[in-house]
């Protein structure tokens, strides 16, 4: 089914404390992502970067939620330009940075389907929960938080984006590929009641029988999904250029058969994908499949 995408880079590293993601969507773009896109039969328009402060700029600020001020303006930036895209019929595809970004993207996506008066799913891809709070948080690093701020927890800078909280229901989002939890965020997941599969589940029901079930909750009386998909869901080996890598994540295959399985519903209405960080990869690999997932998510088949 023909879509029209419009690609959004969010070159921000604000929310952690390696450098190297802000080069993320530009890894992504050198990857050859347009053409890829339009060579599916898809319209793409490619509006370029959003304006995002540099760490040098400007004081962290509170050390418990470093670079929140920056960080709540770029995501009120992203909301505003996610919701305009959904509003004119495109699938926004927001390039990352690091995964505080999905704050503003479901704050857009959520705003959109709020109008008519639909909830949306969130299907979180990623090594980690995410949902940490400003209290929980070891680091103080904001791209350790935005799951829980998407769920009405932690500061209001973020919490409040759009006027309203939760961005989506519990029970509508799932978590897929989780390895490494903090010991206080563990709480905060348990008593959230989002969905969590993590690798031990997939290890043990693999991926088809994970991705069905993951995909049944984020489409219970939904308007649709939007997908995060940070790329330290995919095992080192495959995305070695990652801030966070975790071992022991999901195969090449496995994340494509999840992306594909998204793309049958035909329910994905928004994707971001996040922190790559080029100066740790190898000749641009993890862009590279960053591409060749995107594309299954919208619809490539093998045959």
């Amino acid at each position: 089914m023909a879509q029209k995408v419009r690609i959004i880079g969010v070159p921000m590293d604000l929310g952690q404390s390696r450098r190297g993601v802000d080069m993320g969507p530009s890894a992504l773009r050198g990857a050859g992502l347009q053409t890829a896109i339009k060579k599916l039969g898809h319209t793409v328009e490619d509006i370029g970067n959003l304006e995002v402060k540099q760490p040098e700029e400007m004081p962290v600020g509170e050390k418990r939620a470093k670079y929140l001020q920056e960080i709540a303006e770029t995501c009120q930036d992203i909301s505003k330009t996610v919701e305009k895209s959904l509003a004119e019929g495109f699938l926004p595809l927001v390039l990352g940075g690091d995964h505080s970004i999905a704050v503003g993207a479901a704050a857009g996506v959520a705003s959109h389907f709020r109008q008519q008066k639909k909830e949306i799913g969130y299907l979180w891809l990623d090594a980690h929960g995410d949902m940490n709070t400003p209290e929980s948080s070891p680091s103080g690093n904001i791209h350790g938080m935005p799951l829980a701020d998407i769920m009405g927890y932690g500061a209001a800078e973020l919490v409040e984006l759009g006027g309203f909280k939760p961005k989506a229901e519990p029970g509508n989002i799932v978590i897929v590929g989780a390895r490494d939890l903090d010991a206080q965020e563990r709480k905060i997941v348990k008593k959230s009641g989002v969905h969590v599969f993590t690798m031990r589940d997939i290890d043990e029901r693999g991926m088809r029988d994970v991705m069905s079930e993951a995909l049944k909750y984020a489409m219970d009386d939904t308007g649709g999904i939007a997908v995060s998909l940070d790329m330290d869901f995919v095992d080192p080996s495959d995305a070695p250029g990652v801030g966070t890598p975790v071992r022991g994540g999901v195969t090449y295959r496995e994340a494509h058969l999840a992306m594909e399985m998204i793309a049958d519903t035909e329910s994905m209405v928004s994707m971001e994908v996040l922190e790559i960080n080029p100066i740790l990869d190898e000749h641009n690999r993890t862009a590279l499949l960053g591409v060749e997932l995107v594309l299954s998510a919208l619809g490539q088949k093998i045959l």
